[in-house]
C-alpha cells in the first residue's frame, strides 16, 4: 500500500513540471509546424498580409514584440497577421521579478490588471506564450460563440528571485481546434506574456 502511494505521489510530481522557455523546441513539436513567421506591428514593411486560404502547411505565427514601443497600448498592430488584442499594453518590465528571456518588450495586462485578451480573425489550432505571473494564471481558448474549449494553468507565481519551484518565462500552451479567442487572467495579480505564437 505504502509502495503503491509513492508511485501516485511521482506520477504527480511529474505531471506538475510545465516546459519553460528552454523548451521551445518541445513547443513547436507539439504543434507539428512546418512553417513559421515572424510577424512584425511595423506597418511600412512590405510583408503580405496574412492569407489563410493559401497556406499548404501547419503555419506558426509567432509576434515580434520589439517593434512595440514601451507603455504602447497593443490593440491591432498585429491585425493583418490576423490577432487583435485588448486590454494589453507592451513594457519593458522594471522590476527584475519579471524578466525577459530576450529582446526588451513583453506585453501585460492593462489598465485592467490580470486580464488580457486575444481575438483571431480566423478560426486557430493551437496559441501559446511564455508567462511570469504573481498569482496562478489561467489560459482559456473559446470558439466563435465564446463557448469555452478548454482552459490550462500555470498553477502558482513564478516570479524570479522567488521560492517559486516554477522557472519565470514558463510556457502555456492549448492545442484545439477552432479557436476564435484566449484570455489570460489572474485573480489580483499581473502577469508578462512573451513569444505569443498562434497556429493555423
Amino acid at each position: 500500500m505504502v509502495r503503491r502511494d509513492v508511485m501516485v505521489e511521482q506520477a504527480t510530481l511529474q505531471s506538475n513540471k510545465l516546459p519553460t522557455i528552454e523548451d521551445t523546441k518541445f513547443a513547436l513539436d507539439n504543434f507539428n509546424i512546418e512553417n513559421e513567421i515572424k510577424a512584425s506591428a511595423r506597418r511600412g514593411q512590405v510583408e503580405p498580409v496574412l492569407d489563410a486560404t493559401r497556406l499548404t502547411a501547419p503555419t506558426s505565427i509567432c509576434l515580434d514584440l520589439e517593434d512595440l514601443k514601451c507603455f504602447e497600448a497593443v490593440e491591432r498592430q498585429y491585425e493583418r497577421w490576423g490577432v487583435i488584442f485588448h486590454n494589453s499594453l507592451a513594457i519593458q518590465p522594471s522590476n527584475p521579478a519579471f524578466p525577459t528571456y530576450s529582446g526588451l518588450i513583453v506585453l501585460m495586462g492593462a489598465p485592467k490588471s490580470g486580464f488580457l485578451e486575444a481575438t483571431f480573425l480566423r478560426p486557430v489550432n493551437s496559441v501559446s506564450a511564455f508567462v511570469t505571473s504573481s498569482q496562478r494564471l489561467v489560459l482559456s481558448a473559446y470558439d466563435r460563440d465564446r463557448q469555452l474549449l478548454a482552459q490550462t494553468a500555470l498553477p502558482g507565481s513564478n516570479l524570479a528571485n522567488s521560492n517559486s519551484p516554477i522557472s519565470p518565462n514558463t510556457l502555456l500552451s492549448i492545442n484545439v481546434n477552432n479557436i476564435y479567442s484566449v484570455t489570460f487572467s489572474t485573480f489580483d495579480g499581473q502577469f508578462t506574456l512573451y513569444n505569443f505564437r498562434f497556429c493555423l
